[in-house]
């Protein structure tokens, strides 16, 4: 009885100390696992969640986060252009916060007033174009566009660029900023490039557009940055008593105000905003042909600057600016500036009584006054507690939060692979590191699978003086890392003349001495009498070599093989120093030239597509990397 419980004891014990292995690995893995759980998480973020640490993208479970990320990719990472469309004073994209409600019948009027207003791009901006911040990321738009491009030229840039007057180094550098004609500097592009994305512009979705408001603009880029977003410091100075800055309506013409307000709006018209949000009465075509005939004397000066035929300057129409561009759009937006005349020191410039401003908010105003008249009947028919037409905004941020919740599942789908879908467009547009490095790697699987096994079987099958001296050379350049050899190997290979070309890679490592030292040890194991039987049966070396040999090492030649992709594939520095020329860029050194500018999400991504053919390999290879572990021990 003694001996069986001191048996139990013992298989207890054994059974305790194989679980606390157990327990050990798999703790281990855990440790291993968390690190690379966080860059999968890591690989799909932006500006707006890149400071959270989880395994788990939160976007997919949380709605919240997710409505951020779509604010960020609608405005272009610009908040201050949802400062304006939304009047709103946020901080950051990350605070970002839904409509407290949603009225469909106010969204569904807003929706009719934007389908009349037809296919007028100027009027809105697209999202998903431009991340400012999340560098090195190419958006969902921009991709199509640059796929329309790449089509349309049959991937040639060069051509490309003649076409567009451009001058992109490679099609990933491909961009256009979004048309934002807001502010007096931004320029609406005649280019051939601006041109044909309008083009596509036109197609975008709903959720997709941001339509401009000029009463934004007013409180949130020219008002608050002059006077602080502190209503109290804005009443003291203008002597007004607002509660707040929602309730400073931008007035239509010259307002009736304080000096202060005269002042700001026309300073705001002459200086700030875009000549295009500027309408100018019938009555204005006098003082501005005296402003055209003061500055040019003559009538045929002026059509030799304009390229048109007028008799006098009695014949010159008010600008247009929906036709006009050039010299002619320079000297309206001059006119409306105040331009002083150099000979008589006089000052022509657009009289303010004769001035009117564009915004699609009082466009808005004027459609919802037409349909329900009265503002007590608008309020009754629509369910909202305006107290005026002039309160009226266009309801947008409604408007995009109810198309927010139609997409959620497009919308995830696109923030998960977007990242990773601008890595493979860059390893497959720019230049040929995919190619190349499926030659390279081919190759070098190829030599080393033919150079080391003719070397270890000549080692082995022959009885050589100095083999043993052979084997300590062999054994010796184990003892120098590839660093110490990179410049004398470099050095001769530009005296051969091979730099730039898949020799320079393959040659330096065309026979390895750890791997020559490891199949000799192998191929010396093999039967003696099998060499024997072969040799009476009339086979010849190359025979015994190819058929005996070679297929009784599959293991230990898988082994050399895995070897061999691992070394070619992830060879970075030597890779980029023998081949400094772009076009023969393995994989290694573009996704290092990406991941130089990229935001962390793109560079977790390239890491993670750049791990993939490795661990696709080792999945796959699991029994014969066993195997080759186990057969040269």
């Amino acid at each position: 009885m003694p001996i069986i419980h001191k048996v139990g004891r013992r298989h207890i014990q054994t059974r305790i100390l194989i679980g606390a292995i157990y327990l050990i690995l798999c703790v281990g893995a855990i440790t291993m696992l968390y690190p690379f759980g966080l860059m999968i998480g890591g690989s799909t973020k932006s500006s707006v969640d890149q400071k959270e640490l989880n395994i788990f993208p939160r976007f997919l479970s949380d709605d919240a986060i997710l409505y951020r990320k779509y604010l960020e990719g609608l405005f272009n990472e610009r908040l201050t252009m949802l400062q304006a469309v939304y009047d709103e004073d946020l901080p950051s994209f990350q605070v970002a916060e839904p409509p407290e409600q949603v009225n469909d019948a106010l969204i569904d009027a807003y929706v009719s007033f934007i389908d009349q207003l037809g296919n007028d791009t100027f009027v809105y901006s697209v999202g998903f174009l431009e991340a400012r911040n999340t560098r090195g990321l190419h958006m969902k738009v921009l991709r199509e566009f640059i796929d329309t491009l790449r089509s349309e030229f049959d991937g040639n840039i060069d051509a490309a660029n003649l076409a567009m007057k451009t001058h992109f180094a490679d099609w990933h550098t491909v961009h256009i900023q979004p048309e934002i004609p807001l502010e007096r500097f931004q320029r609406l592009g005649d280019h051939p490039l601006a041109i044909r994305f309008r083009e596509l512009k036109e197609q975008q979705p709903p959720y997709y557009r941001t339509y401009f408001s000029i009463e934004g603009m007013f409180k949130h880029m020219f008002l608050k940055p002059q006077y602080t977003r502190n209503i109290e410091a804005y009443n003291e100075t203008h002597q007004t008593a607002y509660p707040s800055y929602d309730k400073i309506f931008l007035p239509r013409r010259v307002p009736q105000g304080t000096a202060l307000e005269v002042g700001d709006w026309e300073r705001f018209i002459r200086q700030a905003l875009h000549t295009r949000w500027i309408q100018a009465d019938p009555e204005a075509i006098l003082p501005y042909r005296t402003f055209l005939k003061s500055k040019y004397l003559v009538i045929a000066t002026l059509n030799e600057i304009y390229g048109t035929t007028y008799d006098s300057f009695d014949q010159v129409p008010l600008f247009d600016q929906a036709r006009q561009s050039g010299i002619a759009k320079s000297d309206w937006t001059s006119f409306i500036r105040e331009w002083k005349d150099p000979a008589t020191g006089q000052i022509h410039s657009l009289p303010l009584d004769m001035v009117s401003i564009k915004n699609l908010d009082f466009q808005f105003q004027d459609f919802l006054h037409r349909r329900h008249g009265s503002i007590k009947e608008l309020n009754r028919t629509l369910k909202t507690n305006y107290g005026s037409y002039a309160e009226i905004r266009q309801p947008q941020k409604q408007y995009h939060y109810r198309e927010f919740l139609k997409n959620q599942r497009s919308l995830r789908w696109e923030f998960t692979i977007r990242n990773y879908v601008t890595v493979i467009q860059y390893m497959l547009i720019n230049g040929r590191a995919l190619f190349n490095t499926v030659v390279y790697c081919s190759l070098a699987i190829l030599a080393a699978l033919i150079v080391n096994p003719m070397a270890a079987y000549a080692l082995s099958r022959f009885s050589l003086p100095s083999t043993y001296k052979i084997l300590l050379l062999l054994m010796v350049t184990m003892a120098f890392p590839p660093m110490v050899t990179q410049i004398p190997v470099f050095l001769t290979l530009r005296n051969l003349d091979l730099l730039n070309t898949f020799w320079a890679l393959i040659l330096p490592g065309l026979a390895n001495g750890y791997l020559i030292f490891i199949l000799k040890g192998f191929f010396d194991s093999q039967p003696k009498e099998l060499y024997e039987c072969a040799s009476l049966d009339g086979a010849n070396e190359w025979v015994m070599f190819w058929q005996l040999t070679m297929n009784l090492s599959k293991p230990v030649l898988a082994y050399i093989a895995l070897q061999a992709f691992v070394s070619a594939y992830s060879n970075f520095m030597f890779a980029l120093l023998i081949c400094q020329d772009t076009k023969m860029w393995t994989l290694m050194p573009t996704l290092y030239q990406l991941q130089q500018t990229a935001h962390m999400g793109v560079t977790f991504a390239s890491l993670m597509v750049a791990a993939i053919p490795t661990f696709v390999v080792f999945l796959f290879a699991q029994n014969i990397i066993m195997r080759g572990i186990v057969v040269p021990v």
